[in-house]
């Protein structure tokens, strides 16, 4: 069975042993389900619906919330999964470079930077824009990505702390364009942000508008 994807349909906390998804498609009992960086197991006693009982933390992982609109990814043990990163949240150890992915759906969110040697993926959830708050890395980031991805059409604006490359504030503002999704990447190097391809800045802007080449 290929993987098959949906979103929640509302939020998960720590607590919960069961998931509401978006479609029941491709779940059945002991089917492996992924939101974020977390591992599932569908439950034995699971026939139809699209109130999933799960068992948290597998493989490796640990329990943590997820937004709801989060990407749901279900298939069988046979699939061929992408393993997560290990890091503060897993404990993989088959895992390549670690990483943190982490689903963002509410307005006015700052980024809480993952630890040092660990590359972070921030999903920017649904069709409302979401003022996002980017803060410098530290010095022991070097290396370190940062990719902002958009899962729908909105107009995010995404704020970096001293700006990109760290130019101030005439360099500290993304407006995401509004008529598609967008992803951006970044790396840490000597305690601020570089954006991927980024030449020298000379001159002055008010901001940044849509995707930088």
């Amino acid at each position: 069975m290929a993987l098959t994807r949906t979103t929640l349909s509302s939020a998960v906390v720590v607590a919960d042993t069961s998931i509401v998804v978006a479609s029941a498609t491709g779940f059945a009992a002991d089917r492996i389900v992924r939101i974020d960086q977390e591992f599932m197991v569908v439950q034995k006693s699971y026939s139809s619906g699209t109130t999933i009982p799960v068992r948290r933390g597998q493989l490796g992982t640990k329990n943590v919330a997820h937004v709801a609109s989060a990407g749901v990814v279900v298939g069988t043990a046979a699939d061929d999964w992408d393993a997560p990163g290990v890091a503060a949240v897993v404990n993989n150890p088959t895992a390549g470079r670690p990483r943190i992915i982490e689903s963002i759906t509410a307005d006015n969110s700052t980024v809480t930077h993952s630890a040092a040697g660990t590359d972070h993926v921030v999903i920017l959830n649904g069709t409302s824009v979401i003022n996002l708050t980017v803060p410098v890395p530290t010095t022991d980031m070097d290396g370190d990505e940062l990719n902002i991805l958009a899962n729908g059409t909105a107009a995010h604006v995404i704020t970096f702390t001293g700006g990109i490359g760290g130019e101030g504030s005439s360099y500290d503002v993304i407006t995401s364009n509004a008529n598609g999704p967008v992803a951006y990447k970044f790396v840490a190097c000597n305690a601020v942000w570089l954006a991927y391809c980024q030449p020298a800045m000379t001159g002055t802007v008010t901001n940044l508008v849509g995707g930088i080449a």
